[in-house]
């Protein structure tokens, strides 16, 4: 116990496998954008973060496990960079909104490898689901802070719950193709575009429940 808490240089051990961690999904990223999910081997993400396969295994049980981290951690990190937008705009929800959509596009044009891994998303099973990981974790956030912002307004939680969940997949469909060149516009027109449909998810309270028109029931 000693020896695995012991530390050198001023950096403990904890410190080095954080760090150790880190370079091995750095490395899967690069390998992944540049040769898609056959090229992130045990083998090439040792060589590419110089680090012996023991480290590998300190970690990871196999490069499945290490592709959903890596997504998990860019996920993580994007949720971070809009919340922390989000907290600082204005305390107007449009305000907040639009924050939002622009952090979140901020976020994906700054390192290329994160619009190749919402591309690749469907080219392996590992990938799907942590696209789908990563949908609900977005969802259940984008949710959380709806109701919050909303208060007394906001819709039932289900219900905040499915459209964002909607709107988040809809959202990474869009921004995929975009960055496959499927549709021809500025990041600026596109982020307007995204922040737009976000905001009209804020108005499902008034339209599910219509004091005129009655609670909408799924058909049986």
């Amino acid at each position: 116990m000693a020896a695995a808490t012991r530390t050198y240089g001023g950096v403990s051990a904890e410190e080095r496998r954080a760090v150790r961690r880190a370079a091995l999904l750095e490395a899967a990223l690069d390998l992944f954008c540049e040769g898609g999910w056959n090229q992130v081997t045990k083998k090439a993400v040792c060589a590419r973060a110089r680090l012996n396969d023991r480290y590998f295994y300190e970690h990871f049980a196999d490069r499945d496990a290490l592709i959903e981290a890596a997504a998990a951690d860019v996920t993580a990190q994007g949720l971070e960079a809009v919340v922390t937008a989000t907290m600082q705009a204005e305390p107007d929800l449009a305000a907040q909104v639009n924050a939002a959509a622009v952090a979140a596009l901020d976020f994906v044009a700054a390192d290329p490898r994160r619009g190749q891994l919402l591309v690749g998303s469907y080219t392996a099973e590992v990938l799907q689901r942590a696209r789908q990981s990563s949908i609900r974790t977005i969802a259940n956030v984008m949710s959380a802070m709806t109701r919050d912002a909303l208060g007394e307004a906001a819709p039932a939680p289900l219900d905040t719950d499915m459209a964002a969940y909607t709107l988040v997949s809809g959202t990474m469909e869009l921004v995929a193709a975009w960055v496959r060149g499927e549709f021809i516009t500025s990041r600026e027109h596109l982020t307007a575009l995204i922040a737009a449909m976000l905001l009209s998810g804020t108005n499902i309270a008034s339209t599910l429940h219509n004091p005129e028109q009655g609670t909408i029931q799924m058909q049986k």
